[in-house]
């Protein structure tokens, strides 16, 4: 057929469907391996503990459509004598793709080895070193793809001195311009260097408090004890006053309770003992003291103080409610009277 023997870019029409053919007959050849392997992969890893087998799947997952079409129109070039301009951009296409899939494998292979660690560190309760793998995951991922992005240009025969030059100058307008996205990025730096809070803190930013979900290049996010998410910029977050609860080893509770005046001293002599011998069994607890303390205004008061050695709220609240309900008890049965805001009038005659 003369259509076929038609020229373009120095190949018959020909020649060019037999590259076409190439390219996905092994585009179409290359995605069934991968699936095939994947498969496989995945039947091993029911049956192994080996961590090669987990490791290949994000890879796996990370090779793209264009490497196949890559290595397809790589392979069809064989047959056909392009002109030497032509020749050089299809080139530099393939190059670039498969730059593109090392860049992708490498991501994979940094977020595999990155998200496996962080949560065995959590589940360890190590928030510190997840927070620590979680910026030098982000930090492979950047210096990665800088060292592609340097290796193709310089493929492109791109003069790499002049250019890091240029941009040096260029960084210092494009600073000026983005300056609170790079205070949020530094401050992220910061908190993942200094560590004022880790990745499971439960901490306390002004009038908010909850659990700290995410530590990203811009943003912290919080879980909230109602549920939403709170986002903070990292900037506003360092210059906030913060309160981490996670970091706290023992609690300080002081509280006060108050009873009416005319309570006989014999009575008012017992408390002390009283609160004493309720505190002090109570497990995670250490009692510190108690005292008569103040003549208010309506009532006799005594200040109390103990220590929780469980940090956490609810046990807290917990023990609390212990205390109340035993002192409730004990002074009913001891007729001794909590005191509430009360007023004498003197009627004259």
């Amino acid at each position: 057929m003369d259509f076929l023997n038609t020229i373009i870019f120095g190949n018959s029409i020909q020649d060019w469907l037999g590259v076409l053919g190439i390219l996905v007959g092994v585009s179409i050849l290359l995605v069934l391996v991968k699936r095939i392997i994947k498969n496989r992969v995945i039947k091993l890893v029911k049956k192994s503990e080996n961590e090669v087998d987990n490791f290949i799947i994000p890879v796996l997952d990370q090779t793209r459509w264009f490497s196949f079409v890559a290595l397809g129109l790589y392979l069809g070039l064989y047959v056909l004598e392009l002109p030497a301009d032509l020749q050089y951009w299809v080139n530099a296409g393939i190059q670039i793709a498969f730059v593109l899939q090392i860049g992708f494998w490498g991501s994979g292979a940094i977020n595999y080895y990155v998200t496996r660690n962080v949560d065995e560190k959590v589940r360890e309760d190590h928030g510190e070193d997840a927070t620590t793998l979680d910026a030098l995951g982000l930090i492979a991922r950047i210096f990665l793809w800088v060292i592609l992005t340097l290796i193709v240009l310089d493929n492109f025969n791109v003069e790499i001195s002049s250019l890091i030059a240029s941009l040096g100058i260029g960084g210092i307008a494009v600073a000026l311009a983005l300056q609170n996205i790079l205070s949020d990025l530094f401050a992220s730096l910061s908190i993942t260097i200094d560590k004022p809070f880790v990745i499971g803190d439960f901490v306390e930013v002004d009038e908010f408090e909850g659990d700290v979900e995410d530590i990203g290049l811009k943003s912290t996010r919080i879980r909230s004890l109602s549920g939403e998410e709170l986002i903070f910029s990292n900037a506003d977050l360092l210059n906030s006053r913060i309160r981490n609860y996670k970091r706290l080893e023992k609690r300080r509770i002081s509280f006060s309770v108050g009873v009416v005046y005319g309570t006989p001293v014999d009575k008012l002599m017992k408390i002390p003992d009283i609160v004493e011998d309720i505190i002090t069994p109570i497990g995670n607890v250490e009692f510190e003291r108690v005292h008569f303390k103040t003549l208010g205004d309506f009532s006799l008061n005594y200040s109390i103080v103990y220590y929780m050695l469980d940090p956490a709220y609810a046990s807290y609240l917990d023990v609390q409610q212990k205390i109340n309900l035993e002192l409730y008890q004990r002074f009913e049965q001891e007729g001794i009277e909590f005191a509430y805001p009360t007023q004498t009038v003197i009627m004259g005659q």
